[in-house]
């Protein structure tokens, strides 16, 4: 068996979906990466714009590096959960990173034993993963800048391991948007500025997520009931007419989270908070954060029962929660006539 086939078949046994090689190169996006960074659409996402060599030629990581396993895991834990707001669906449950990382750490033991060095990475490293994926035929990145597969359609993780293997490359699978722009124009935000490119202070994922401030009101009112991240661009691609649920069940809802009303949130303290999103992505942001996107989600939604948690959130020393919640307050009470 060769070294291709017996990693592939490690892939298979770890967990993975789909598993294809890449020859070691700079991404084919290096130069449209350097003037999306140069251009400032990566908002406070400040790491991105540190080393940028290295995160564009993966040979700047891994000295004598000469390949790229590309991986792909799928996570769609199915279609609805949770009432009166909609959270990414890679965020139900536990976090991914933990998941695949211990995933690529027996990669790593496997490929070590055929004579290679690997540094691995899932959404973690200075690599444009998107760009090795594509080529290795992992799929394509669509206009939205999502990975596409071809049978598992949006709803997929993408890892990689850097490896001094000379393994002989797949072929790319080709780009397959053709015309279609329904993740264009579905974007609440209009963040996809043009095919391939997202303005990242746009994004509701952006927003609700890695903007630690407070969110400008001109995109308050479009966030609707995303109480964290956004799966619209996603949800709308035809290839996930294809999409299978996720076998894996630490991706599958958690019940205790999506049996709360957004105004059960409201009423966390921190030692509340890290309980219920313990091992959560969601446990990254913080109760502040995740506070104030719950505002905003009732700003938008909200109704009178929701008015007394307002009112409690309004009184919160986080000044964060408290202009939100007032904002929120506002809203809801001009929707009940001022009452």
């Amino acid at each position: 068996m060769s070294a291709v086939d017996q990693i592939r078949r490690l892939a298979r046994e770890v967990g993975f979906d789909d598993c294809r090689i890449a020859a070691a190169a700079e991404a084919a996006h290096a130069g449209e990466f350097r003037e999306w960074i140069a251009d400032g659409c990566h908002g406070e996402m400040a790491w991105m714009e540190r080393t940028p060599e290295r995160r564009c030629d993966p040979r700047e990581v891994l000295a004598g590096c000469r390949s790229v396993v590309c991986l792909a895991l799928n996570y769609y834990p199915g279609r609805t959960a949770g009432e009166g707001y909609r959270i990414a669906r890679y965020a139900w449950n536990d976090d991914y990173h933990d998941i695949v990382e211990k995933m690529l750490k027996r990669m790593d033991e496997g490929m070590v034993a055929l004579g290679g060095v690997q540094r691995y990475y899932v959404d973690t490293g200075p690599v444009l993963e998107r760009d090795h994926a594509t080529a290795a035929g992992l799929g394509w990145s669509g206009k939205s800048t999502v990975q596409i597969h071809p049978r598992l359609g949006t709803w997929t993780f993408l890892a990689e391991l850097l490896t001094t293997l000379e393994l002989p490359a797949d072929p790319p699978f080709g780009d397959h948007c053709g015309k279609c722009v329904r993740c264009m124009d579905a974007c609440p935000t209009q963040a996809i500025t043009a095919p391939h490119r997202v303005d990242a202070r746009r994004c509701v994922s952006y927003l609700t997520i890695e903007h630690k401030g407070s969110i400008p009101e001109e995109f308050r009112e479009a966030i609707g009931d995303r109480l964290y991240g956004c799966d619209e661009c996603l949800e709308v691609c035809p290839w996930n007419r294809f999409a299978q649920v996720s076998r894996e069940a630490r991706f599958h809802a958690r019940e205790e989270v999506f049996a709360l009303k957004p105004r059960d949130f409201l009423g966390l303290d921190d030692e509340a908070f890290r309980g219920l999103f313990a091992k959560s992505p969601i446990k990254r942001i913080k109760r502040a954060r995740f506070l104030r996107n719950v505002c905003v989600v009732l700003g938008n939604t909200g109704a009178v029962e929701d008015l007394p948690a307002l009112r409690g959130a309004a009184e919160d020393p986080d000044p964060l929660i408290a202009e939100h919640a007032a904002w929120a307050l506002a809203r809801v009470t001009a929707r009940l006539g001022g009452s």
